[in-house]
């Protein structure tokens, strides 16, 4: 099982961040290890020596065939279910690695830090860019999404995505995102929601 993600595929996100609207000329690609998968609701542990830790809450895709350089237009062939995801991020890592030249991986591929909550189903005639979602700390809503704002389509990620890697069932695809990501703190509780259906439920510790 992989764990693809992506950066940078909101505008506004962008801004906050790097204080650009501008789309990146390619889709900005990372990796979380396996041991990084966090679900059935269970406790994320703030890891203690790696300073501030935000969260990025997103829509995730579920991979449900094997598929190899997939072409754009038959893409969605090749997913059957979202729900929301945690990207957990270690920001001051981040911007460490950042003015290094350095990969991501240590602040983004660690253990828990790619959460997801319980799938819905897509229909045949549902459109994965007609999604909203949100993400809520301590009965706040913190981020608010709207898929159709991503700046690269599900169905452009994977078939840019396939070009390099196979992808098998299983795999999940987080798609980026949106404004409002913010530092998280011990006894925090996160709820995630697709339109106003809860999908996601778990307290940090």
């Amino acid at each position: 099982m992989k764990i693809f993600a992506i950066g940078m595929n909101y505008a506004l996100h962008n801004k906050e961040l790097h204080d650009t609207l501008s789309k990146p000329e390619e889709p900005v690609v990372f990796t979380k290890a396996d041991s990084a998968l966090l679900k059935d609701h269970k406790p994320f542990f703030i890891p203690d020596h790696m300073g501030r830790i935000d969260h990025e809450g997103e829509i995730v895709v579920r991979i449900s065939r094997l598929g190899k350089s997939i072409p754009e237009k038959f893409a969605r062939r090749y997913y059957d279910a979202v729900t929301v995801g945690v990207d957990f991020t270690a920001r001051d890592l981040q911007s460490r690695l950042r003015a290094k030249g350095h990969p991501w991986e240590t602040c983004k591929g660690f253990d828990g830090s790619a959460v997801i909550g319980d799938w819905k189903e897509l229909g045949e005639h549902d459109d994965v860019q007609r999604i909203r979602f949100s993400l809520a700390i301590n009965g706040k809503t913190v981020q608010q999404g709207f898929t159709g704002d991503m700046l690269y389509r599900v169905d452009e990620l994977i078939a840019y995505i396939s070009r390099f890697f196979t992808l098998k069932t299983g795999d999940l695809l987080y798609t980026g995102t949106p404004a409002g990501v913010g530092p998280v703190r011990i006894d925090d509780r996160i709820e995630g929601f697709i339109e106003d259906e809860k999908v996601l439920d778990f307290v940090c510790k």
